[in-house]
């Protein structure tokens, strides 16, 4: 078996064909879902990107991995894919990045630079092509090629319009991986971290024309100020986070992202075409993710924050051509914890104890197993307030305040900020989140939802062990069957 594992930075879970957009074109999406699962329920379960991997690479919840932030590091006492990988007797290699920053207390001294960035490689990871934030060697390759290209990451991605789609950020990736796979046998493992669909909204070559601005939807627009919480208004206030009020302007960011997101559609179309004409397409699980969501002017909001699902509400693909289950749709909540355990089945491997997430295989053999009845989803956004703490840590709990958690059910979204403060929202009534339930049960049976819900995912690594006598640190199945 080959495992193909795709993250689409950004990528909403409403925007591809598949699902019923009625302008984006995503035809090899479609393909992998028609072959595959369509998980239409799946959710990030952080944002933004360090915290969106950490819960993906780990399978585990915020609230266990503590990575709140760009730039919080990563604990090195828990596993991840590539290290289950590993066991499993792959070589996983990477094209692009993960944003995982190193464990300090990894690192060989204070000096170490890597102390210094997020920008880090997941430990386990072999490097076929490494992409680090500067997108350094794409735009030496575009410099090469005899393009006037300017330092930093975002000013290169804005002229993507200008250049051929051939040479964007994405087929540069995709190149790379197709020399790597011409190289290798059967039974690789690869990981494709695209950055697109993510900003600066400027879609490559004939792709950014794709889309006329006048043919999309206009977004949800924001509740009444009276109704928001103060989260949602400091979110408004921000450069680059709150939505331009011209209409115009909207309009041609969300043709954009569409645009970004067909061509990485394209792009997935030559490596799909390159694994078949090896014969090996019968032969590899591929899944597709996002890291988190994209907020694309509803609620007056860009890029992914705050507690409205466009932030977490991602892409779920499982195609595994071993399963027969080509053209399913799973309409249960799935979320991207799910991902690792569900890989290690598939690789013939246990799960991580740590893991949070279920094995969707579990799911797919039985729909109406025991499974979650509501998605869960979280963000920290203390990085507003790090200038307002004046004492330390244990005295002052001022930052560990600033973050928010999220249960989603059929018909309630009920929102617990750390300040306190709550919002429920009745989706029964108005599934555009701007409709507060006022039943005051339906809201305690939701906050009592979460709190078991956090109750029962509080960290289990060591906690199902048991010293004793002869048997130190043995689990219970084992102690009962041996």
């Amino acid at each position: 078996m080959n495992v193909l594992f795709v993250t689409l930075d950004q990528f909403r879970g409403d925007s591809y064909s598949a699902v019923g957009h009625p302008l984006v074109r995503t035809p090899i999406l479609d393909r992998i879902a028609a072959e595959g699962v369509r998980l239409s329920r799946h959710y990030s379960q952080a944002a933004p990107c360090s915290p969106g991997r950490a819960a993906i690479y780990t399978g585990t919840y915020q609230m266990n991995n503590r990575v709140v932030a760009n730039g919080t590091p990563l604990r090195s006492d828990l596993e991840n894919m590539a290290i289950v990988a590993r066991r499993a007797g792959f070589d996983p290699t990477l094209f692009g990045y993960t944003d995982q920053g190193i464990d300090p207390n990894r690192a060989s001294g204070d000096d170490d630079p890597r102390l210094e960035s997020y920008d880090g490689i997941l430990p386990g990871f072999s490097i076929g092509l490494y992409l680090p934030e500067s997108q350094a060697g794409w735009i030496h390759e575009l410099r090469a090629r005899g393009f006037q290209v300017p330092s930093g990451w975002a000013p290169a991605l804005r002229g993507e319009a200008e250049r051929p789609a051939e040479i964007s950020l994405s087929a540069f990736l995709t190149t790379r991986f197709l020399e790597w796979l011409g190289m290798q046998e059967s039974g690789w493992f690869a990981h494709l971290s695209y950055l697109r669909p993510h900003p600066p909204y400027v879609a490559a070559g004939e792709f950014s024309k794709m889309y006329e601005p006048a043919d999309v939807a206009l977004p949800i627009s924001p509740s009444e100020p009276e109704k928001r919480h103060s989260i949602h208004e400091i979110a408004l206030g921000l450069p680059g986070v709150s939505a331009p009020t011209n209409l115009d302007d909207l309009r041609r960011i969300k043709a954009q992202y569409f645009g970004m997101i067909s061509e990485v559609d394209s792009q997935l179309g030559r490596v799909v075409r390159a694994i078949e004409d090896r014969g090996e397409w019968g032969e590899t699980l591929v899944v597709v993710t996002s890291d988190h969501g994209e907020q694309l002017g509803d609620h007056g909001l860009l890029e992914k924050l705050g507690f409205f699902p466009q932030s977490y509400h991602v892409i779920g693909l499982w195609r595994d051509p071993r399963s027969g289950d080509a053209g399913r749709v799973v309409e249960r909540f799935t979320e991207n914890i799910d991902l690792l355990p569900s890989l290690a089945q598939a690789m013939g491997e246990q799960p991580p104890v740590q893991c949070d997430g279920r094995t969707l295989q579990t799911l797919f053999a039985d729909p109406d197993c025991d499974w979650r009845n509501s998605a869960h989803y979280e963000w920290d956004f203390r990085n507003f307030f790090l200038n307002r703490v004046t004492s330390r840590w244990p005295m002052d709990r001022t930052l560990s305040r600033q973050n928010l958690a999220v249960s989603l059910n059929d018909s309630t979204a009920y929102v617990q900020f750390g300040d306190g403060t709550f919002r429920c929202f009745d989706l029964a009534a108005d599934p555009t989140w701007r409709t507060e339930v006022t039943d005051d049960g339906v809201v305690l049976r939701a906050a009592q939802e979460q709190l078991l819900w956090r109750q029962e995912h509080m960290d289990r690594k060591l906690t199902d062990m048991l010293l004793s006598p002869g048997r130190p640190g043995r689990w219970p199945s084992e102690l009962l069957t041996s």
